[in-house]
C-alpha cells in the first residue's frame, strides 16, 4: 500500500510474445525526483480535503464524478466563500466539456456572490473575469469576451507592476479575440504589447516567449503573410528545442504550426513532414486517447484531404474522430469538428449524400452545444451550403450559406473576412445557376470586405479575381476576365513559388479564356501548365486530372485534330466514369467528345454522347441555365447536317430563349445561335 517504485529497465524476455521484464527500484522517502514530484502535484492540485480530490477529477478528466462531488459539497456549503469557489470550479469543469452555456451561468453565480462583499475592481475577481471572458470568446461572442477581459486587464494594471508576465497574459487573452474578430492589425498590437513585457521579464529561452512569438506567428498567417508567419513560428521553435525534451508536447504543437504556414501554402510535402514529427512526439508523450494525439491526425488528414488522397484523408480523420469519441462527451464541439472533416472528404469525394450525412451529425451537435448565434454553427450552414451546391441543388445551397451570412452580420464586425467568404459563396452558387449579374453582385460585395480588412497581397484577393474572370467569361467578356486573371496571377507570384498548387486554377482559367478568344495555342499551353503542377501535387487518378484531360482534348478537337482529342476525353472519362466526381464534368466530357464525333460526321456516335451529357445537365442544373442551351445549340447543328430540320429548330430555339434570358445581348453565344438559327431557316 502507498508504495512508489522507479522503473529501472525494461527487457524483452521472449521474441516471439510481447513478454517483458521490468526491474522496479523502491523508492526512498528522501528521494529528490519522488519529492519534486509529489511537490509539482501538490502546487497543481493546491486544495484541501474533498476540494482537493474535486480539482484533482477535473485534472484527470472525470467530470460526472467531480460534478457529483461539487454538487454534494454544495448542499453542504455553510459560507457564501464556499459557494462561490464551488460554483467557480463546475463553471471550469463545464468549460472542459464545451458545454459554454452553463459555463458562463456557474462562472457568473461565482461573481454574484463574490460581488456581495467585493468592489468590482477587487483584485480577487481577476480570475473570475478572466475565465467569463475565454468562455466567451469560444461560444464566439467576441464583444462580451472584450468586456470580461478588459475588466480583468483594468484590475491587473492597477495591480501588478507594468512588466509583470501577468499582464501580457492578459494582452494576450485581448489580442486572441481581436485575432478571433479577423481584426488582425489591433491583435498584432495587442500580441506586441504581451510580447515586449515577456522580452523583459523572462530569459530568452523561456517557453512563453516561445508562445508569444507563436501568437504572432499565427496573426501573420491568417493575413496570408506566409513567410512573416514562418520566422516568428521558427522563432519560437528554437526557443523551445533549447528550452525543452526533444519529446515535449510544447515542440510537437510547434511542429504543427509550422506543418500549418506549409500547408496554406500549398506546400503539402512539407506540410506532411512537420505533422508527422509533431505526431510522433505525442505518440511517445501522451496516452493512446489523448486529444492532442487526435489533434495530430486531424491535421494529417487535412493534408491529404487538400492532396486529394482521400483514402488517406479518411484514414487519419476516423483515427482523429476514434480518440474524440472516447476522450469527449458526445455533443462536445469538437466531435462535431471530427464529423465536418470526415463530411468534407466524401464531399470532395462527390459522395454528397455521405457527406451530407456528417455535416449533418455535426450540425445537430453544434445546436445543442453552442448559441444559435456562433460562428462555428454559421461553419456548418455553409459545409451544408456547398454540398447542396456541388449537387446542383442551388435554392438549397442559397438557403443554407444565407443562413451563414445572417449569422455572420449578427456576430461579427462588418468587416470580417468570414463575411467576405460568405458573400463569395452565394456569388458562386449564382453563377452556377448562370445568374452572372447578381453573382458579380456578390462577388463585388466579397472583394468590398477584403479590401477593408486583409493586406493587398493576401492570397484571397487572387480568389476574389479567379471569380470576376469565371463570372466575366460566362458572360463573352473575355477581355475582362483576362485582366481579372492576370491580377489574380500577380498576387499569387507574391504569395507563392512558382508551380504552387495555387496556380493551377488560374492556369485553368486562363486556359478556358484564351480558348473562347479561339487563340488555341495559348490555351493549350496554360492547360498542360495546369496540368504538370496537378501532375506533380496530386495522386494519378484524383478528379482534377479529368477535367483537364477533357479541356485539352477539347482545344484538340477545336484545332481539328480530332485523334488526341478522343485519346484525351478517354483518359478524363477513364477518371470520370471510374472515381467519384462532379457529375456535371462527366457531362461536359459527353458533350465534347459529341462535339468531337460530330465535326468527324459520326452523328450516331455524337448524338449517343449528346444525350448522356444532357441528361445529366437536365438533372442536375435549373432549366434555364445558360450550360443547357449549348447542349441544346450542339444538337441542333447535329440535326442539322442530317437533315432533321424540325428537330434541329426545336433544338436552336430553345438554345436562343435561355441565352436571351441568361446571357448578355452581345453575348458571342447569342450570335452564334442566331446564325443557326438562320441556316436551319433557310433549310426548311
Amino acid at each position: 500500500m502507498h508504495t512508489v517504485f522507479r522503473i529501472a529497465e525494461v527487457r524483452k524476455i521472449d521474441n516471439n510474445r510481447a513478454l517483458y521484464q521490468v526491474d522496479l527500484k523502491l523508492t526512498s522517502h528522501d528521494d529528490p525526483q519522488l519529492r519534486e514530484l509529489t511537490d509539482y502535484i501538490r502546487e497543481e492540485v493546491d486544495d484541501v480535503g474533498w476540494y482537493r480530490m474535486g480539482k484533482l477529477l477535473l485534472k484527470i478528466g472525470q467530470f460526472d464524478k467531480a460534478e457529483e462531488l461539487y454538487m454534494a459539497l454544495l448542499e453542504q456549503a455553510s459560507n457564501d466563500s464556499d459557494r462561490a469557489h464551488i460554483y467557480h470550479q463546475l463553471g471550469v469543469m463545464k468549460y472542459s466539456q464545451g458545454q459554454y452555456e452553463e459555463a458562463v451561468a456557474f462562472y457568473e453565480q461565482s461573481l454574484k456572490i463574490k460581488r456581495k462583499t467585493l468592489p468590482e475592481d477587487d483584485p480577487s475577481l481577476a480570475p473570475t473575469y478572466n475565465n467569463i471572458a475565454a468562455v466567451y470568446n469560444n461560444m464566439g461572442d467576441y464583444s462580451k469576451a472584450l468586456e470580461f477581459y478588459e475588466k480583468s486587464h483594468k484590475i491587473k494594471e492597477k495591480a501588478l507592476p507594468s512588466n509583470h508576465p501577468d499582464l501580457a497574459t492578459s494582452y494576450s487573452n485581448i489580442g486572441q479575440v481581436y485575432n478571433n474578430m479577423g481584426d488582425y492589425s489591433k491583435a498584432l498590437e495587442f500580441y506586441e504589447k504581451s510580447h515586449k513585457i515577456y522580452e523583459k521579464a523572462l530569459p530568452s529561452n523561456h517557453p512563453s516567449l516561445a508562445i508569444s512569438y507563436g501568437r504572432i506567428g499565427q496573426v501573420y498567417s491568417n493575413m496570408g503573410d506566409y513567410s512573416k508567419a514562418l520566422e516568428f513560428y521558427e522563432k519560437s521553435h528554437k526557443i523551445f528545442e533549447k528550452a525543452l525534451p526533444s519529446d515535449h508536447p510544447d515542440l510537437a504543437t510547434s511542429y504543427s504550426n509550422i506543418g500549418l504556414v506549409y500547408n496554406n501554402m500549398g506546400d503539402y510535402s512539407k506540410a506532411l513532414e512537420f505533422y508527422e514529427k509533431s505526431l510522433k512526439i505525442r505518440e511517445k508523450a501522451l496516452p493512446s486517447n489523448h486529444h492532442d494525439l487526435a489533434t495530430s491526425y486531424n491535421n494529417i488528414g487535412l493534408v491529404y484531404n487538400n492532396m486529394g488522397d482521400y483514402s488517406k484523408a479518411l484514414e487519419f480523420y476516423e483515427k482523429d474522430l476514434e480518440i474524440t469519441k472516447k476522450a469527449l462527451p458526445s455533443n462536445h464541439p469538437d466531435l462535431a469538428t471530427s464529423y465536418n472533416n470526415i463530411g468534407q472528404v466524401y464531399n470532395n469525394m462527390g459522395d454528397y449524400l455521405k457527406a451530407l450525412e456528417f455535416h449533418e451529425k455535426s450540425h445537430k451537435i453544434f445546436e445543442k452545444a453552442l448559441p444559435s448565434d456562433h460562428p462555428d454553427l454559421a461553419t456548418s450552414y455553409s459545409n451544408i451550403g456547398e454540398v447542396y451546391n456541388n449537387m446542383g441543388d442551388y435554392s438549397k445551397a442559397l438557403e443554407f450559406y444565407e443562413k451563414t451570412l445572417k449569422i455572420d452580420e449578427e456576430t461579427l464586425p462588418p468587416n470580417h473576412p468570414d463575411s467576405a467568404t460568405s458573400y463569395s459563396n452565394i456569388g458562386q452558387v449564382y453563377n452556377n445557376m448562370g445568374d452572372y449579374s447578381k453573382a458579380l453582385e456578390f462577388y463585388k460585395k466579397s472583394l468590398k470586405i477584403r479590401e477593408k480588412a486583409l493586406p493587398s497581397n493576401h492570397p484571397s484577393f487572387a480568389t476574389s479575381h479567379l471569380n470576376f474572370a469565371a463570372c466575366y467569361e460566362k458572360m463573352g467578356d473575355y477581355t475582362t476576365a483576362l485582366k481579372a486573371l492576370q491580377n489574380a496571377y500577380q498576387i499569387q507570384q507574391k504569395a507563392f513559388e512558382e508551380g504552387n498548387p495555387a496556380f493551377s486554377f488560374t492556369y485553368s482559367r486562363l486556359g478556358r479564356v484564351y480558348r473562347s478568344m479561339k487563340d488555341y495555342s495559348k490555351a493549350l499551353e496554360y492547360f498542360e501548365k495546369w496540368l504538370a503542377i496537378d501532375k506533380k501535387t496530386l495522386p494519378e487518378n484524383h478528379p482534377y486530372f479529368g477535367i483537364s484531360y477533357s479541356n485539352i482534348g477539347d482545344v484538340h478537337r477545336l484545332m481539328s485534330d480530332y485523334e488526341k482529342a478522343i485519346s484525351f476525353h478517354r483518359k478524363a472519362l477513364n477518371i470520370q466514369e471510374n472515381v467519384q466526381c462532379d457529375p456535371l464534368e462527366c457531362a461536359t466530357t459527353y458533350i465534347n467528345l459529341g462535339e468531337t464525333y460530330r465535326q468527324m460526321k459520326d452523328y450516331t456516335t455524337a448524338l449517343t454522347y449528346y444525350q448522356k451529357g444532357l441528361e445529366i445537365r437536365e438533372n442536375k442544373l435549373p432549366k434555364s441555365h445558360p450550360d443547357l442551351a449549348v447542349v441544346y445549340h450542339n444538337l441542333s447543328k447535329l440535326y442539322l447536317s442530317t437533315r432533321q430540320y424540325n428537330m434541329a429548330m426545336k433544338n436552336v430555339q430553345e438554345a436562343i430563349e435561355i441565352a436571351q434570358e441568361k446571357l448578355p445581348s452581345n453575348h458571342p453565344y447569342i450570335l452564334e445561335y442566331k446564325e443557326t438559327f438562320e441556316k436551319i431557316r433557310k433549310k426548311m
